[in-house]
């Protein structure tokens, strides 16, 4: 019997339908008829812990593979973590993803984690399961031979945490094929595609590593480092045409951090999937789209293209400049693009960060006040713009002078991953409470207040059961207020929110059955 199998786990991320776990489909490719191991994913399992367990007992099992998201993840990752060091000490711990690389000092000096893959895993894992499934080796070696392998963190002899260098990012049609048949004896690939506005079986598809660029607010940026490669049209397509014919999807959701990176390649996609009567939503920026002419938008939208998240972040050139944003973005960029996207019938969904940090109090409130007019001009411009407002939680690459400004403000992260999961930093990871000491509570009401009567007046697209005559109440509840700028206590409006359980894309994704 063999004692080394391995649990690739995905923490329950939502409450509602969910997505082909991406994540640990990659992991899995790489080992593939290697290592034994087995899907588990939290969003489709009643008692994840208990089937933790029962794989455990079993003495088949050493290695517990997790990838970790901040927020709602970290309810599972932490404390599953903790209860498998007491109960199984000789297993051994490997955490991956966004949460463990951006806050690997908290997650090794937690004496939880034994390992971290620091980005792309398609040849961290397999290498590190090499070493640590070979023979014993001396300390001092093993340590040098695991210092060799690229993305990968861990402590050494003395309790120091190694960082070893980035690896360069792969050809991703280089790569193994996504295990889907081997995923669909774990969890029927059925399960995973959903109906939602775009469409009645929507798949949810990941092309691309990384994104060409550094904001210094993005938690991508110091995993990925501004370096971004994609998988060709064809090899994209060739995936989309399996789905097509075994399931028959007509949605995809492209979760790239920047799925438009590359016009040649979106263009060359666009004319393979022209015919086959798919939508899609994907992400990108505003300053790469307008490089598209009309004509290309067009092209995009007749292929299917439904909505296009863009990061707006705001309409100040002067945060802007203080985010590093980085390209040609601006204030006015935003506003013709906005006009652009009407005109080719994409959907843009703008996302704004409110509440960055400034020198005084005054100016904190002016620039979110600013925001708040700056949104509504983008609304009278193209009233189908889908709003997504954020507040501004620091994760600042470090060394920016973003950076250095939030720590001169007095914030600090948790310092033990107990702290993580408490209510207020869960919803710190959604962005929806800072937890910042430069955002007052008034500034917050006044936010979140406008972002009620907001999604009132312009209910999102993306929440299919709000049409009609719930539409309608919405609207004209919200209507005067939005006229006006009243925006205090919009009880009225969140009575039906909550009754008719309003989805907002942000904390959950699209909303799906």
């Amino acid at each position: 019997m063999t004692n080394n199998k391995i649990i690739l786990f995905n923490p329950k991320s939502a409450n509602g339908k969910h997505r082909i776990p991406n994540s640990i489909l990659q992991v899995g490719a790489a080992i593939h008829g290697t290592y034994d191991y087995v899907f588990l994913d939290g969003n489709l399992e009643k008692d994840p812990w208990q089937k933790i367990k029962d794989y455990f007992d079993t003495g088949e099992f050493k290695y517990f593979c997790s990838t970790v998201m901040p927020g709602p993840q970290l309810k599972q990752a932490i404390p599953f973590t903790k209860k498998i060091k007491e109960l199984y000490p000789e297993s051994t711990i490997i955490w991956g993803g966004y949460f463990a690389s951006n806050q690997y000092e908290v997650c090794m000096n937690s004496n939880l984690v034994d390992y971290i893959v620091n980005g792309p895993g398609d040849i961290t894992f397999p290498s590190l399961l090499t070493i640590l499934e070979g023979k014993k080796l001396e300390q001092t070696i093993f340590e040098k031979t695991l210092s060799e392998i690229e993305n990968l963190i861990f402590k050494d002899g003395n309790g120091n945490i190694v960082k070893t260098k980035k690896e360069q990012l792969l050809d991703q049609d280089s790569l193994t094929n996504l295990p889907y048949t081997y995923l669909n004896n774990f969890y029927p690939l059925k399960n995973y595609l959903a109906k939602t506005f775009m469409g009645k079986t929507t798949l949810s598809y990941h092309s691309s590593m990384g994104c060409p660029f550094t904001c210094s607010f993005c938690g991508i940026v110091p995993i990925f480092g501004g370096r971004w490669k994609g998988k060709s049209a064809e090899g994209m397509y060739e995936d989309v045409k399996y789905f097509k014919n075994k399931y028959n999807i007509d949605a995809l959701e492209f979760h790239d951090n920047n799925f438009f990176t590359s016009k040649k390649r979106v263009l060359e996609f666009s004319n393979l999937i022209l015919n086959d009567n798919i939508k899609y939503w994907g992400e990108g920026r505003i300053d790469t789209l307008n490089k598209y002419s009309d004509d290309e938008l067009k092209l995009m939208k007749k292929a299917g293209c439904e909505m296009i998240f863009l990061g707006a972040e705001t309409g100040n050139d002067a945060v802007l400049k203080q985010m590093n944003k980085g390209g040609t973005q601006s204030g006015k960029m935003i506003k013709d693009f906005a006009l652009r996207m009407r005109k080719a019938g994409i959907i843009p969904e703008m996302s704004f960060v409110l509440g960055m940090p400034a020198d005084t109090e005054k100016q904190v409130y002016d620039q979110i006040l600013w925001d708040i007019n700056f949104i509504k001009e983008i609304k009278a411009i193209n009233p189908d713009t889908e709003i997504i407002i954020y507040l501004y939680s620091p994760t600042p690459t470090k060394g920016s002078k973003l950076y250095q400004q939030i720590l001169d403000a007095g914030f600090s992260f948790p310092e033990t991953l107990e702290a993580w999961i408490s209510p207020s930093w869960e919803n710190f990871d959604l962005r929806k409470n800072p937890l910042t000491p430069w955002l007052k509570p008034y500034m917050i009401d006044k936010i979140k207040n406008f972002e009620t009567v907001l999604n009132g007046y312009y209910p999102t697209v993306s929440d299919f059961r709000i049409r009609g005559y719930k539409k309608s109440i919405l609207r004209t509840l919200s209507g005067i207020r939005y006229k006006t700028g009243f925006y205090k206590f919009p009880y009225e409006i969140k009575v039906f929110h909550k009754i008719w359980k309003y989805r907002q894309p942000e904390i959950e994704g699209f909303y799906s059955e």
